[in-house]
């Protein structure tokens, strides 16, 4: 509609300036900004890089944060141009470090990243506890090596999982993709992928299977968080469909 006291053809071009200054209704999204904070060999870490290079996740890993320099993954990542970084509460602050000081230091380092805040911390292998404040909630997720609620909690990681669902006698297994609160293993569920335990399983043949599914459900939960299909409520995570989009992704 023409405004009343203004000419036709100034009305269409302020109309069309306007139109010109909002965002198409599907305009593409920025990729998913990622700090990953790893705890060992970054073989998680390296399968996201790789999905990430191939175009499969619409993601960017902006910062990458380790626990200790000798850590295999932290040369993996430099190999590969990752911006990354060492906070190690033994070592920080010139030798007089502390884990709260240390854990301060990665969240500044978090908020303080090329372009900005993250988008979203990505917990791989990190076993290490970090309190997350207001600013981070519902903005940390974590890969768990079985099916959560079972087998979980603090002391339950890596070896020790396939450990205890041998104990049990467990017919089957997995990994849970999760958010992350301030009790171990313990934020809603996000993702799971199934496998089988066989007959005559070892801790290292049961973590080899499941790692490949991890490698399946890490990528595939990061891309429903970057195409903003994930609605949290409470305990329950719901997955949109692809044509509806959530605001603020999640």
């Amino acid at each position: 509609m023409t405004h009343p006291s203004m000419p036709a053809d100034a009305a269409a071009r302020a109309t069309s300036a306007e139109d010109r200054s909002k965002p198409p209704p599907h305009a593409p999204r920025q990729p998913l900004r990622l700090g990953v904070l790893i705890g060992g060999g970054g073989r998680t870490l390296i399968n996201l890089h790789e999905h990430i290079q191939r175009g499969d996740l619409h993601a960017s890993i902006d910062l990458v944060i380790a626990s200790r320099e000798d850590l295999p993954g932290v040369a993996r990542a430099r190999e590969r141009g990752l911006e990354t970084r060492v906070i190690d509460p033994r070592t920080h602050a010139g030798g007089h470090g502390s884990v709260e000081r240390a854990n301060e230091a990665i969240l500044a380092a978090l908020r303080q990243a090329k372009g900005g805040s993250v988008d979203l911390v990505v917990l791989a292998g990190y076993i290490r506890h970090v309190p997350i404040p207001l600013d981070f909630a519902g903005r940390v997720v974590n890969i768990h090596p079985a099916l959560l609620p079972s087998f979980g909690g603090k002391g339950m990681y890596g070896r020790h999982v396939h450990e205890a669902v041998l104990a049990h006698g467990c017919k089957v297994s997995g990994c849970t993709v999760h958010f992350v609160d301030e009790v171990y293993d313990n934020g809603p569920i996000l993702l799971q992928r199934c496998c089988p335990v066989l007959e005559g399983d070892t801790p290292d043949t049961l973590a080899a299977r499941v790692f490949e599914e991890e490698k399946i459900a890490y990528p595939a939960a990061l891309a429903l968080i970057a195409a903003g299909r994930v609605r949290v409520e409470g305990r329950r995570v719901s997955i949109l469909p692809p044509e509806t989009r959530e605001a603020g992704r999640m």
